[in-house]
């Protein structure tokens, strides 16, 4: 019998902030490290797990009970990645049908059904859609399964306003169970002062800026090959920030539940680090 504890971690942001990759690039970090890894895309578009499968069309498991029924085996719905990774897709009801948390709660259901989580599993990773409202934000830290949680996001404007609102959904959450933040990973986009501005939104809500992932275009040249950055080019400096993130996700120790912003606490902060500015002169404000 295994006595390691099996890490459950949500990935939360902004929609178009960059979750999947940097989860995938994640993942190929810690499986560097020898982690055991297991990543649950849990958005519709069922791209969570592309650059860990070098493209393969995971089917959903979503459209696999659709097609096939519920007498399935877990080789239907599991694929095998980068260095072993477990890759599973949940998809989504059917365009105009339903909401996507049903697929997420239908496939963690299946999944533990099926034997997927597995004592050798140093990880699971549940990559969230980012629309904060939907039920399938809530569904990994509602059912308990995810107790940790990290927020991607950047020196944006709306990525730190999505941010905000997933901390108040986690604080929701986390006085009901053991849910608790982890920090926060910027995905940079190369804003102005955009590291001392993290940190201080990181500060504010009581947390960390866990990682500040720099902006490399090794990353979309990666993407477009199908592949990890410690895949494509396992040597670059961008590869060791991956590897850097993962270290510092696997050593970390500082987990809280947040203590989101009031909207105008928020703008204080956009303001005094000039995002309004920047805002207004992009869109002729």
């Amino acid at each position: 019998m295994s006595n390691k504890e099996l890490r459950q971690v949500a990935i939360y942001g902004k929609g178009g902030i960059g979750k999947s990759t940097t989860t995938q690039n994640l993942t190929a970090g810690l499986v560097e490290l020898g982690k055991s890894v297991m990543v649950v895309g849990c958005d519709p578009k069922a791209d969570s797990t592309r650059l860990l499968l070098g493209g393969l069309a995971q089917k959903t498991v979503l459209d696999t009970l659709r097609e096939e029924g519920e007498d399935i085996e877990l080789d239907n719905i599991l694929k095998e990645g980068f260095g072993g990774t477990k890759c599973v897709e949940s998809g989504g009801p059917e365009p105009g049908v339903g909401c996507a948390g049903r697929g997420i709660i239908t496939s963690i259901g299946l999944l533990e059904r099926l034997g997927a989580y597995t004592e050798d599993l140093d990880y699971v990773f549940y990559d969230v859609l980012g629309d904060v409202v939907c039920g399938g934000f809530a569904m990994p830290i509602r059912e308990g399964k995810a107790k940790e949680i990290y927020i991607v996001a950047s020196g944006e404007m709306m990525a730190l306003y999505a941010a905000n609102n997933i901390s108040k959904g986690i604080a929701r959450y986390a006085s009901k169970g053991g849910v608790r933040l982890g920090g926060i990973i910027c995905n940079s986009r190369n804003v102005d002062r955009e590291h001392e501005l993290l940190r201080a939104f990181a500060e504010e809500l009581g947390t960390q800026l866990i990682y500040f992932v720099p902006r490399d275009n090794v990353v979309q040249r990666a993407e477009i090959r199908k592949k990890t950055v410690i895949d494509f080019q396992s040597e670059s400096h961008q590869a060791d920030e991956y590897r850097r993130l993962a270290a510092a996700i696997e050593n970390n120790k500082k987990f809280v539940i947040p203590k989101p912003m009031t909207q105008e606490r928020l703008e204080e902060i956009l303001v005094e680090y000039g995002l309004f500015d920047n805002f207004k002169d992009d869109y002729r404000i």
